[in-house]
């Protein structure tokens, strides 16, 4: 492989406070320099970026890729090609498949496949319980073993709180985390918006906010009885960040993160039954919208993930009781999160590395970063150049956006894979 020398970018690295002009050589994989003035051999390759942003390949902490079980869905390959044309490198893998991905054998197949795209690494949590199916707790210590970054059961919440608190103690043993979809099941089961006027207005059944908060409320208490580590996936209500902000300054191993469309989108965005924009937990208020975004600034929420749910188009043309909640968000997380850097509510270091180191961070990753001797995981993307999300155009068998027909500023110039160009524009 070639040396790379990408010059004339604006470098950012939330890991260090970059954020300049400079140059950065790509050799062997790695990153061998970064910096203004650099140089590279005569046979070396070179790329003008032009003034673009040059920054680590994102991190995404969570999304649900349909292999195996649902390969009409999303296939592994579909994911990835999504996934690079997104500027993401490192992806963490949901284990709510059929089947579910409580066997090692089964996360050593989604790491191998990972690997064998060339453009993305996969990461799969390991199923907290037996099936995902939330009564008995599944083998963590061989699941760990066999490479799982940490535990839960995607999609649907551990509601018994004796099996949480076993899962929590069992998963500090073997030194990862416990992943919560925060929603109270009896509460939620049978919802499809949130709670109030507008669910009212249209005739759909509500889940009310409340729900998030109280099962936030119950695995904070677990967090704190076992001196185990919560993650909140997804929070999208005031209250539950209320929670986890005083959990935080009391000390307890509480981490949360949230997807764009709860900081983007409110549940107005459902309009007259628009069923791409159905999402579990549900949209919220306004209210709850500014919450999210406050919460962002203030270190409250410590990433922001894809959330991508794949559904294909026998999922969501039902009526908006029956359908499939979910949307894709690969192609579009780097987008959206831009938007709050272009509304002035994150600087670009933020907002950067919401998607990059703090992730990583949390997951004990070396990635990441700009740093000599990292992964040359890289993106460069132009923070103020447009496009339109287009369902049907999207990179991806996934094409039920929340975000179609909407607008954005922030487009991937070009992803790099240790070192190995895998998309650009």
């Amino acid at each position: 492989m070639r040396d790379l020398l990408i010059t004339n970018a604006r470098l950012i690295d939330p890991a260090t406070g970059l954020d300049g002009p400079g140059a950065l050589l790509v050799r062997g994989g790695a990153i061998a320099d970064l910096g203004a003035g650099l140089t590279a051999s005569e046979d070396a390759e070179t790329l003008d970026a032009g003034g673009a942003c040059l920054a680590p390949g994102l991190v995404d902490l969570r999304a649900n890729l349909g292999e195996p079980g649902a390969e009409h869905r999303e296939t592994i390959a579909s994911a990835a090609a999504a996934a690079a044309a997104g500027g993401i490198t490192t992806l963490c893998v949901l284990p709510d498949t059929d089947p579910a991905l409580d066997d090692p054998a089964l996360l050593s197949f989604v790491i191998r496949r990972g690997e064998v795209t060339g453009s993305v690494s996969l990461l799969p949590y390991g199923a907290a319980t037996v099936g995902c199916a939330g009564k008995e707790l599944a083998e963590l210590g061989l699941l760990r073993e066999a490479g799982a970054i940490a535990f839960t059961d995607g999609a649907r919440a551990i509601g018994n709180a004796r099996t949480m608190r076993l899962a929590l103690s069992y998963a500090r043993a073997f030194g990862a985390f416990v992943v919560q979809h925060p929603e109270e099941p009896t509460l939620a089961t049978g919802g499809a918006a949130t709670e109030g006027e507008l669910a009212t207005r249209l005739g759909l059944p509500g889940i009310p906010s409340a729900a998030e908060a109280m099962m936030v409320a119950r695995d904070i208490a677990l967090a704190r009885i076992t001196g185990g580590h919560v993650h909140f996936a997804h929070v999208s209500t005031a209250a539950a960040l209320e929670l986890i902000r005083a959990a935080k300054v009391e000390g307890l191993r509480v981490t949360a993160d949230t997807a764009p469309p709860y900081f983007d989108l409110n549940e107005t965005a459902i309009g007259d039954y628009r069923t791409y924009a159905k999402l579990s937990p549900p949209l919220r208020t306004e209210a709850d919208r500014q919450a999210v975004v406050a919460a962002l600034t203030d270190g409250t929420i410590d990433a922001v993930a894809s959330d991508h749910q794949p559904r294909d188009a026998d999922d969501k043309r039902l009526p908006f009781a029956q359908a499939e909640a979910g949307g894709a968000g690969l192609a579009t997380l780097l987008g959206v999160t831009l938007a709050r850097v272009h509304g002035e509510d994150l600087t670009m270091l933020t907002a950067i590395g919401l998607l990059t180191h703090r992730p990583a961070v949390l997951l004990g990753l070396d990635c990441g970063r700009l740093a000599k001797g990292a992964p040359a995981d890289l993106v460069l993307f132009h923070p103020d150049r447009g496009w339109k999300v287009e369902a049907g155009k999207l990179p991806g068998k996934a094409q039920n956006s929340p975000f179609d027909g909407r607008g954005l500023e922030g487009r991937v110039l070009g992803t790099w894979k240790a070192g190995r160009r895998v998309f650009g524009a």
